[in-house]
């Protein structure tokens, strides 16, 4: 009765008829376009901080990090820190790791709350541009060559941003290891009036992340991870090195 392999199985059929499934995703980006107006995406925590993402980007994350088991995770763009928590979480299971989260502000308050947390000894907080050279120079220094890494890019959603961040950042991947390029959803939505950004359709991390895959061939979003991306901020943003 419960056959894992047959599960398993199953499950992959059933995530490729879904990832064809057009109708299905233009009714993922209606609810996510519609919940927005209730700024759904703030409803949840983690360890007690704020993570601010869609549910199914939470668990996709958790996946990840259990299947890749990286030694270090850098994170741009921490917010409130519940996903800074949940990285380190995950680590402290595993029993070795840590997190560096990047934020060009990090407010006391929320400073002392992420190093309030349980596994704060897994954390370090740079106060620092996630573009700028020197902030990659602090953090690669410490990164012992060919270790696993997992990149989160969450701060400026421009193109620009993004892409220099990837541009960045992505070297110290080895083959194997994800880049999560955040909020890709920008591309297929509305541009927000009840909330003004200075990104948009045309100018966001999805168009961002395409342009790199076509000068990086060795990233690809052909992944287990952006095929389940549907309600998702992140649809196509899970980017694996492949060679």
């Amino acid at each position: 009765m419960f056959d894992r392999e047959a599960f398993e199985s199953d499950k992959q059929a059933e995530i490729l008829r879904a990832a064809g499934d057009s109708l299905l995703f233009s009714k993922a980006r209606d609810f996510i376009v519609h919940s927005d107006l209730y700024k759904y995406g703030y409803y949840w925590s983690w360890l007690g901080l704020p993570i601010i993402q869609m549910p199914e980007d939470i668990v996709l994350t958790q996946e990840l990090l259990w299947e890749t088991k990286p030694d270090f995770v850098i994170e741009a763009g921490i917010a409130w820190g519940g996903s800074l928590a949940m990285y380190a979480a995950f680590q402290e299971l595993q029993g070795h790791g840590h997190v560096f989260g990047i934020d060009i502000t990090i407010p006391e308050n929320n400073r002392r709350a992420i190093m309030n947390t349980a596994v704060s000894k897994r954390i370090t907080l740079i106060e620092a541009s996630s573009s700028d050279s020197e902030t990659f120079a602090k953090v690669a220094g410490q990164i012992p060559k060919g270790s696993n890494v997992l990149l989160v890019l969450d701060s400026n959603h421009s193109h620009k941003h993004v892409l220099a961040e990837l541009e960045l950042w992505t070297p110290l991947l080895q083959i194997g290891n994800y880049v999560i390029v955040s909020d890709t959803i920008v591309e297929f939505i509305p541009e927000q009036t009840h909330r003004k950004r200075p990104w948009g359709p045309g100018d966001n991390p999805m168009t961002a992340s395409m342009e790199f895959l076509k000068k990086n061939p060795q990233f690809s979003a052909s992944n287990n991870y952006s095929a389940r991306s549907i309600a998702s901020f992140n649809p196509s943003g899970y980017l694996k090195r492949i060679n």
